[in-house]
């Protein structure tokens, strides 16, 4: 796991960017509201090589999509950018909501925001309180991005994959941990795009596609609940995609220290790929033979 942090107009511009790989900062909120520092913060994470992400906060009674529009237009998206939507709402805005319509805002606003910005991983933040009680779909978008204050990082005691988790504010200070190896594999899973990526394309699976092969292996089976098969699919799926992104970030790597090595890229490159078939054909085998 690598970590990082997220901040908002509370932290300052100059925050300390020691052992992170990765900075979400909060642009807007509901229809009037933007942080007067998320440009300087975006800079200072960037300047340093940082994966960096942008989150919008809410205001649920309102139209998602006018909401989505304020929220995407602040900013000049560079690619690998992250997007996410802070679904929660403890506040006055959001008072009187209704948790249908809750979810009815979250999925109309990653629906719309992924529609305008498909080279983008759109995602959401959430705690677990919306996640097991508010939420009814599981929809996340791209990723989910669980908090769960207190307990450890990497342990967020959900069965969904998650890709980030907020695990505490000490300090008044959000921080987080990616499930990646490494900033550079962060890096080539968020950059990764249906226009530039088309193996992870081909791998890429819809809700609705792990839905079915989740009744499918409960029909097969005979045993278990439908949730739990979606879920051991959808986990599967996501690491498959992340050992994809892993390989491709790793083959980056070992293509550049071919150019000065005196080796072969190309043939690196194929046998890095020969040994990831192999390892998925491994997992197919296994996946059959349960």
């Amino acid at each position: 796991m690598i970590k990082g942090i997220d901040v908002s107009a509370f932290q300052s511009t100059t925050f300390d960017l020691t052992g992170l790989d990765f900075v979400f900062t909060k642009i807007t909120e509901g229809l009037s509201y933007i942080n007067p520092r998320w440009v300087q913060q975006r800079d200072h994470a960037k300047s340093k090589g940082l994966v960096w992400g942008a989150y919008h906060y809410p205001h649920m009674a309102n139209d998602p999509i006018k909401e989505a529009d304020y929220f995407l237009k602040q900013v000049k998206w560079a690619p690998g950018d992250l997007i996410a939507l802070d679904w929660e709402g403890y506040d006055k805005a959001n008072e009187g909501v209704s948790d249908a319509r809750k979810v009815a805002y979250r999925d109309a606003w990653l629906k719309y925001v992924k529609g305008k910005m498909p080279g983008h991983r759109v995602g959401m933040y959430c705690n677990t309180d919306y996640w097991t009680r508010v939420d009814k779909t599981s929809n996340c978008g791209d990723f989910l991005w669980i908090a769960t204050g207190g307990k450890p990082a990497g342990q967020p005691g959900i069965k969904a994959s998650w890709v980030f988790h907020q695990y505490s504010d000490a300090n008044d200070l959000d921080h987080d941990v990616a499930n990646f190896p490494s900033r550079a594999a962060l890096a080539a899973w968020a950059a990764g795009t249906p226009a530039t990526s088309t193996k992870e394309t081909d791998m890429a699976l819809a809700d609705a596609d792990l839905s079915k092969i989740a009744l499918a292996v409960q029909s097969y089976k005979g045993k278990g609940e439908t949730h739990d098969a979606y879920w051991y699919t959808r986990d599967t799926h996501a690491g498959v995609v992340a050992l994809t992104a892993q390989v491709g970030a790793l083959t980056a790597a070992i293509g550049k220290l071919a150019q000065g090595g005196g080796l072969d890229a190309a043939e690196i490159k194929a046998a890095a790929e020969a040994g990831a078939q192999a390892a998925l054909d491994r997992l197919g085998d296994a996946l059959k033979e349960d």
